[in-house]
């Protein structure tokens, strides 16, 4: 029989205290040095030389329909049971964009993404920002004038082509056709991993689409010689394939007689809601590029008052937020990237109360809501846009800049998708100097 202790002494009581006490220290001053290391790395953080730095929060904006939720969180589950879901694609609005390139059909919008993941793979798409070197970059400019130039007014990023400027014949003596292939993969991948994520950051608000500006003048049915189609041709492929849904809206400018009666063949492959896109104004658009781009941002060639003497020329110069060093220091640390995502809860579940405030204010930091699978934001547009003439897509209403109330316990239990928009607030910092 095991021996049973007894009452302890006085002495072992005391002793027993100590102990306890000198625990009590110990954890004490662990905690007092875990402070201070965090204040020390705090305190690191806000200092650059002898400068100090402060930091602010940045919210961004991100509506999402509640019926394209449904929609999206569906495929997502059909391509993660066919392990098609590799994590760095693993985003909201790329699903969308795929899902709306295919009209939401979900088994072929499968095909589209198993195609461009294949794609990706043989091309080398996951890589050639870091190993691919554009070296002919200056002569190539001369031959095909073209690059992003500042935003318009609703943050976009705005791409510039003078595709009557077009050499295709030269173009090709100073390059291949397979390495002007992969600068334009390598421009897309920068665009979706830089551009945007800073345009979002500078807006305040997700950005996934550019405004896109071709200059025609002196395009007729004689442009479009063999070397051109082919070049085209394989760059609407790989734009349509996989980069579906960059486009905002297009102006086509300077259009002679030559380029409308080519537009009018093209016009006639394209869908009704594609063409909604593309605006051909002749030679009078000066004011109405001033009503959606401030003339800071825009060329003075095309009526604005930036010529970035500084830089070479407006079509040089890449001028945009992306330059901005403390967004881009934002975007490396992920700051675009959402940290809550509202609207894609199951109907059965239930929201507490703390959700609700989130969901509605969605700037805690400190707060998360419980929503797996949370999307990255890292996306797409870039040269040659004419490209995009002949891509198939589906046009939808402009996204809703107001923030919904997402009050939930005032909507029917099984109602929770009566909202036709939910927003999404997502925080970052930015180093102030």
């Amino acid at each position: 029989m095991a021996d049973v202790p007894g009452p302890l002494s006085p002495t072992q009581a005391s002793e027993m205290e100590n102990l306890g006490d000198d625990k009590k220290t110990r954890i004490e001053s662990l905690k007092q040095k875990a402070i201070n290391a965090s204040n020390k790395f705090r305190n690191s953080l806000t200092r650059k030389g002898r400068r100090s730095s402060k930091v602010m929060s940045i919210e961004i904006e991100d509506v999402h329909d509640a019926e394209e939720v449904k929609v999206v969180d569906a495929f997502r589950e059909v391509i993660l049971s066919e392990e098609l879901l590799p994590p760095a694609h693993d985003d909201y609005h790329m699903l969308l964009r795929f899902l709306k390139a295919r009209k939401f059909d979900i088994e072929k919008t499968k095909q589209m993404w198993s195609d461009m993941l294949q794609w990706r793979k043989e091309f080398g798409a996951d890589t050639i920002t870091d190993d691919f070197e554009f070296k002919e970059i200056t002569e190539v400019m001369q031959y095909y004038p073209q690059g992003h130039h500042g935003v318009d007014k609703d943050g976009r990023p705005v791409y510039i082509e003078k595709l009557g400027q077009v050499d295709s014949a030269k173009l090709l003596q100073v390059t291949t056709m397979d390495r002007y292939l992969k600068y334009h993969v390598q421009e897309f991948e920068r665009t979706f991993n830089v551009k945007f994520p800073a345009c979002s950051l500078a807006a305040r608000r997700h950005i996934d689409q550019s405004t896109t500006i071709l200059d025609v003048q002196g395009v007729g049915l004689k442009s479009l010689n063999k070397t051109a189609r082919d070049l085209i041709t394989s760059l609407q492929k790989i734009d349509g394939d996989n980069y579906p849904e960059t486009l905002n809206r297009m102006f086509i400018i300077n259009a002679g007689s030559g380029f409308r009666m080519l537009w009018n063949t093209i016009k006639s492959f394209l869908d009704p809601k594609t063409t909604a896109k593309i605006h051909v104004l002749g030679n009078k658009y000066q004011s109405k590029f001033l009503e959606i781009i401030d003339a800071s941002e825009l060329p003075e060639f095309l009526g604005g008052t930036c010529t970035c003497a500084d830089q070479g020329g407006c079509m040089v110069s890449d001028k945009g937020p992306w330059k901005d060093q403390e967004i881009l220091k934002m975007v490396q640390l992920g700051d675009h990237k959402c940290t809550k995502r509202s609207g894609s809860q199951n109907p059965e579940e239930k929201t507490t109360a703390e959700d609700e405030t989130v969901l509605s204010k969605g700037n805690d930091s400190s707060m998360e809501v419980p929503a797996p699978n949370i999307p990255s934001l890292e996306f797409s547009q870039v040269a040659p846009m004419i490209a995009q003439v002949s891509s198939k897509f589906e046009e939808y209403g402009p996204i809703i800049e107001k923030t919904v109330d997402m009050t939930w316990k005032n909507l029917p239990e099984n109602d929770k998708y009566a909202l036709t928009k939910v927003s999404i607030t997502c925080s970052g910092t930015m180093l102030h100097q």
